[in-house]
């Protein structure tokens, strides 16, 4: 099955489309049979608009001899035409311009250029504010990095965050990665650190003209110092088609009504301006399509690229289904997720079949006598008060000699999915639950994620655990790794973890607690809880001091109507001392069975790096704090964590500051990567560097993510409960390589679902007003962070009611004077200087077209500031939250 593409935001779902991301040499697009078309050669054959590809054998030998370059395309959301593939060296990333050096490949796929010669490079003007030679990137933070998670309203995440945000905002990654998602509502990424202006023009491909071209002229048409270039190259070749070939979109009649073509085809038209236009034949289309084109002017239809010719600027694909109303919830959730090529389907009955077939299931008795018996302990689970599949518990019994037993407990999935079966197969291919803000589309059938696994209080269960004798600050003086049987006393909520952290003297009334089992006491519970905060708070320091970087991001959550399931109000997420005690334990755990599982099986391990931030864009960042005078200091992540720490106050603009140098921050960052240790010859790169350990894994999550199940039959290998699976170290890797490519994809997808739901938010609640915080400032526009909802938005110039307005640079920071045009005629225009932190209001508007919003600016002196409080979560870049 082909992968969705991963390294895109959201969609932009209203971007003007300018000219046709289809525009090549022929206009209309020589198509299936397109007699008239103007690029015939004499012949009477069709002339070709792209290149053939080179063969296998000389793309092999090409990339041998370092002729040839391999990388991952991403395209520009918001300019189509430009694309990029990341520079093997780790400095800028090359240039692809436009639709014909891409050569029919699709965001995301893995493709093999050929560098142009230099005389056709990119030039990049010093003075030039565009910072797109980065190429479109989506915030890739790791889990373990940002601690941001889907807040869905039904979802398990907040467990394992790491210490860094970077990922996307709405990401249920663990903030391994040091991301953090920023909730990028239908994603105006920050592009640009802006530290200086677009060249005239190019500002922006939807960007509004200004009333008076001549008056703004940016300073930077001046003579220039000399230019810098950046490598530019054209496709020659995919060698992985990661991309779907699923889109949606809309329907139209062709233009021309008298060619064959109009008898034949209608064109669809993809929501994603990176997907081309495809030609798709009348015979899948409604009956009365052709008779009645308007009665399915705000149809979504999902399509698939079947073939893509080099002769022609349009690609031939088949209608798969119509998908419902535009703008609707589970129309457009359909659609992301088939564009992401996510398995939604029933799970088949071969697959159920796998599931233990006499209901209900008891533990047998041989497995008695092959486990720890913990069933006496005082064992709970603490999860969103919503989560059905509870994969983790804890224990903390205190010792005579004053330390403590600390136990986490995982559910035993790998007893349940036998390996080489239809459901490990099914499992394999979908290689993590995906959380939507609605719902969850889970990895395994519901009776394994929700009953069987899931570590339902009072019920016996199997379970893997890893158990610690630790000394009050955290110091591991033993660790002991098994299978056991718990039966967990109670499920706590974050909330009720997080009353009993506040309240560690109050005797908390039994209606405000979950029940308790009648072997244990609520008072045995709350006194287990405030030993592990204790403790937790210890690893944590230790962590930080250690050298771990957390980037923390807004992270949204939404309260739905019962009865729709429209979005009835959303707040940002409060991430707490409860989440930080889950958190630790479960990056102890993760790190501990890393170290393990490497020891015994030194080419067989899976593992999870996290490399080091893009040299280019670090080096990019580091000049950009310089200019802004922030005494900031990238050379470790520790060093960063502790600037971000440092630099800021704790009065709402410093913290409004913090929050923008965070989202900027998370730029560099790359993805945490799963990988076959016998693959990576070189164990350096074996590191993490937000959480900055040696080794990681993920062993903590097995009900929600694939990885976690071979990493369990891993560790059941080491400790002889199995053999070792019989995998080649090459085939390890290809298992890693798929769960991260069906990870980014499930991250983008919880993305996007953000989106939705906040566009349709604005819709039905707006205008929304908040307070922002301006990011980068461009000759006609601006780029916030609006604080109240942690998105990011593009403020234009000529939407606002201004008289003039002026772009300079002072010193080498950019700013725009905004002269508004007075309400009442008596006054004096009022003048607005923006520039790159400064504080202003903004509006959120929706706009008539389906689900796009925009924000423009208050009008100065217009009622006061709205209160934002900073109530920020956030995860290590640690554990992947999901």
């Amino acid at each position: 099955m082909s992968h969705p593409d991963y390294r895109l935001n959201l969609r932009p779902l209203g971007t003007p489309r300018g000219a046709s991301s289809l525009a090549g040499p022929c206009g209309v697009g020589a198509s299936p049979g397109d007699k008239k078309s103007k690029s015939k050669t004499v012949r009477g054959k069709k002339k070709s608009i792209f290149e053939t590809y080179l063969s296998k054998e000389d793309v092999s030998e090409g990339l041998k001899r370092g002729t040839l370059i391999q990388g991952v395309l991403r395209i520009n959301p918001k300019k189509f035409h430009e694309a990029f593939i990341p520079s093997p060296d780790g400095d800028r990333d090359i240039f692809i311009d436009g639709v014909v050096a891409r050569n029919r490949a699709l965001n995301g796929d893995l493709v093999v250029v050929n560098l142009l010669p230099e005389e056709q490079w990119k030039v990049i003007k010093p003075e030039s504010n565009d910072k797109e030679t980065e190429g479109a990137y989506e915030s890739d933070l790791p889990e373990e990095l940002c601690g941001s998670h889907p807040l869905q309203q039904s979802l398990k995440d907040y467990n394992d965050s790491p210490d860094v945000i970077i990922e996307a905002q709405f990401d249920d990654s663990d903030s391994e990665d040091g991301h953090g998602n920023t909730q990028n509502a239908l994603v105006d990424g920050v592009k640009k650190l802006s530290v200086c202006v677009h060249e005239q023009g190019k500002e922006d491909a939807g960007a509004p003209v200004t009333k008076d071209e001549n008056t703004f002229m940016s300073q930077d048409t001046r003579a220039l110092p000399e230019k810098s270039l950046q490598r530019s190259a054209k496709v020659v070749y995919i060698l992985e088609k990661k991309h779907s070939r699923a889109a949606t979109g809309f329907l139209k009649l062709l233009a021309d009504k008298n060619s064959e073509l109009f008898r034949k085809y209608a064109l669809f038209s993809p929501s994603d301006h990176r997907v081309p236009r495809v030609y798709v034949p009348l015979k899948d289309c409604p009956q009365d399509f052709v008779t009645r084109p308007k009665d399915y002017a705000n149809t979504l239809f999902i399509c698939r690229i079947v073939d893509w010719r080099e002769d022609s600027n349009f690609a031939l694909g088949q209608l798969a289904k119509s998908l419902g109303q535009a703008g609707e919830i589970e129309p457009e959730t359909e659609g992301i997720l088939t564009e992401y090529g996510v398995d939604f389907s029933d799970f088949s009955s071969e697959v159920l079949e796998c599931l233990p077939q006499g209901l209900p299931w008891t533990i047998p008795p041989e497995e008695f006598s092959k486990r720890r018996d913990l069933r006496k302990d005082c064992v709970f689970t603490i999860d969103p008060s919503t989560a059905r599949d509870l994969d983790d518990a804890l224990s903390c019994k205190p010792i005579a000699d004053g330390n403590f037993e600390v136990g986490v407990h995982i559910a035993d999935v790998s007893y349940f999915v036998p390996e080489g079966s239809s459901l490990d197969k099914v499992a394999a291919e979908r290689a993590t639950s995906v959380y939507l803000v609605q719902k969850v589309v889970p990895m395994l059938p519901r009776l394994l994620c929700e009953e069987l696994c899931s570590l339902n209080p009072m019920t016996d269960k199997l379970t893997f655990s890893v158990i610690w004798t630790l000394t009050p600050k955290g110091k591991i003086l033993s660790e002991w790794f098994g299978q056991t049987i718990i039966r967990s006393c109670t499920k706590l909520s974050y909330e009720h973890a997080q009353s009993m952290i506040e309240g560690p003297t109050r005797k908390i009334p039994e209606k405000e607690l979950p029940p308790v089992s009648p072997e244990h006491t609520s008072e045995e519970v709350h006194r287990a809880v405030l030993n592990l905060h204790s403790i937790a708070k210890e690893l944590r320091k230790q962590r930080f001091v250690d050298g771990a970087l957390r980037l923390d991001q807004l992270k949204l959550a939404f309260t739905l109507d019962h009865e729709t399931g429209l979005p009835q109000g959303c707040h940002i997420y409060e991430y707490r001392d409860s989440n930080k005690l889950v958190e630790e334990f479960m990056l102890l755990a993760n790190m501990a069975v890393a170290r393990k599982i490497h020891r015994t099986f030194p080419e067989r391990a899976l593992l999870r790096r996290h490399p080091p931030p893009q040299t280019k864009m670090l080096n990019d960042l580091v000049e950009f704090c310089d200019q802004m005078g922030l005494p900031m200091d990238f050379s470790s992540a520790g060093a960063l964590n502790k600037s971000l720490m440092e630099t800021f106050g704790d009065d709402k603009y410093s913290l409004a500051r913090k929050e923008v140098l965070t989202n900027m921050c998370s730029r560099p960052m790359q993805m945490a990567l799963y990988f076959c240790s016998g693959v990576l010859q070189d164990q350096t790169q074996f590191r993490h560097y937000a959480l900055n350990v040696p080794l990681y894994t993920h062993f903590t999550s097995p009900i929600r993510r694939f990885a976690d199940v071979l990493v369990h039959r891993l560790l059941a290998a080491t400790l002889g409960y199995r053999e070792l699976p019989d995998v080649e170290p090459e085939a390890l890797q290809k298992q890693a390589d798929h769960c991260n490519d069906r990870r980014m994809a499930s991250k983008r997808v919880q993305e996007l679902s953000t989106s939705l739901f906040f566009a349709l938010l604005v819709k039905e609640s707006g205008p929304l007003e908040s307070e922002a915080m301006v990011m980068g400032v461009l000759n006609q526009a601006f780029d916030v962070l609006v604080l109240r909802y942690g998105v990011q938005k593009r403020v234009y110039c000529n939407a606002l009611p201004l008289r003039s307005y002026r772009f300079q640079k002072v010193g080498k920071k950019p700013e725009l004077t905004l002269v508004w045009e007075p309400e009442d005629m008596e006054q004096e225009p009022a003048q607005q200087v923006v520039s790159i932190f400064s504080l202003v209001e903004v509006v959120l508007r929706a706009e008539a077209t389906a689900l796009k919003y925009s924000a423009v600016l208050k009008r100065p002196g217009t009622e006061g500031l709205l209160g934002w409080q900073d109530e920020r979560g956030g995860d290590d870049l640690e554990e992947e939250q999901d």
